[in-house]
């Protein structure tokens, strides 16, 4: 056997994860410690393996369904390429080209699209209130085709961002985080702090920032959120991440100042988002079809956001950071200034700076995607990691 999937297989075998076998990736806070390690772990064993040429892939046929109820770039191609990478084919749900608009439920749909489907991801993020109910209405539709004899398998639900959440991503981010200080063993007392960043644009979820301050959190780490007045997040969220902390040994602090949240910090995360209570009344208008409504509401949000332009990630505040070299991240695409636009979220210096860890931080994700596939569908992740190695499949015929 390998030394380095050996070490992997080392890792899963002091961890107690048989609860992800056959069941849903919703929210980060949903999964034990054990559980998020064993996808870390799992995702560093998949990307070891392909580096090594060795094929990971554990479908001989099957789909994975994919529906974007938002635009994406780097969650769709993540979500394709986890497929991929395990062996299933990919299809896209278009709703434009279903029979949706003709009366079909979400029920039907969803057992109709999942005849031979192992898995089914799904980004809906722009309602409050909608996007997590939409994807457990999904679950309940295929978990009760399953028990009825219509599916030959339960489809394992994938969450690829919805209104509360961003789990594949705030993944990615902690998967940098590990690597760049060297293991998690060394994140105790370190200081991240998720900001809000000014852009000029509305109505960007408040899945990352919640998503982040509810998983870091449970690294021992001093998270700081820091966002304008007006601008918080869902209070639940708030209440996770402080028992997080108490539990796990850092802290949770909120500050008005992104000035103090930048200072000494070891990581940073500028984003913009949307408040919480502007996103509930757009939900509310969208449902009334007061189309009217959400025109003044967009042209109050952003002269709101154009009251806090100095709410970005410059040159200035890096240096105020650890040694002035805190770790920068973001989901992307970010708002550059001078760049994508006049005036956003982060000095294109900066930002140009800092593009590679960038890079990596996003490269994280389909590994993150294919592990919690992969934990979901093996019963038995440590033996079939080591039949795939024994196996000793190239990806790529030379």
């Amino acid at each position: 056997m390998d030394k380095g999937l050996q070490a992997f297989i080392d890792k899963l075998n002091t961890l107690s994860f048989g609860n992800m076998y056959e069941n849903d990736f919703y929210f980060t806070w949903d999964k034990t410690d054990d559980e998020l390690a064993a996808v870390f772990t799992v995702a560093d064993a998949l990307r070891y393996m392909r580096e090594q040429n060795i094929s990971t892939k554990i479908f001989d046929s099957g789909l994975g369904i994919s529906i974007f109820r938002d635009n994406s770039t780097r969650t769709r191609f993540s979500f394709a390429s986890a497929c991929n990478l395990l062996g299933l084919e990919v299809q896209d749900l278009d709703e434009k080209k279903s029979q949706i608009a003709h009366g079909e439920t979400v029920r039907e749909t969803a057992n109709m699209v999942s005849f031979m489907a192992d898995v089914i991801g799904i980004r809906d993020d722009m309602y409050i209130g909608k996007g997590h109910t939409y994807q457990k209405t999904v679950v309940d539709a295929v978990t009760q085709g399953y028990h009825d004899g219509i599916l030959e398998q339960k489809p394992t639900l994938v969450n690829l961002q919805c209104d509360v959440d961003h789990p594949t991503q705030c993944m990615a981010d902690m998967e940098e985080i590990i690597h760049y200080f060297g293991g998690v063993e060394n994140l105790k007392g370190k200081k991240l702090a998720m900001t809000w960043a000014y852009s000029p644009s509305y109505g960007k979820p408040l899945s990352v920032p919640q998503g982040v301050i509810g998983l870091m959190t449970r690294f021992g780490m001093d998270v700081v959120l820091a966002h304008p007045e007006g601008y918080d997040v869902f209070p639940e969220c708030e209440e996770i991440a402080r028992k997080n902390a108490a539990k796990s040994g850092g802290s949770f602090t909120k500050t008005n100042s992104m000035a103090e949240a930048f200072k000494d910090a070891d990581i940073v995360y500028p984003k913009s988002w949307a408040p919480f209570a502007a996103m509930e009344k757009r939900t509310e208008l969208y449902g009334n079809g007061d189309f009217d409504g959400i025109d003044a509401l967009e042209k109050e949000l952003l002269a709101q956001n154009a009251e806090h332009k100095d709410w970005t990630c410059s040159e200035e505040l890096m240096k105020t950071t650890k040694d002035g070299k805190a770790l920068y991240l973001h989901c992307l695409p970010a708002d550059i200034s001078g760049v994508s636009c006049e005036q956003g979220e982060v000095d294109a210096s900066v930002f140009e700076r800092y593009i590679d860890p960038l890079y990596k931080e996003a490269s994280y994700k389909p590994y993150i995607i294919a592990a919690m596939i992969f934990l979901a569908k093996c019963k038995n992740p440590q033996e079939t990691l080591k039949k795939l190695a024994e196996r000793n499949q190239p990806r790529l015929f030379q």
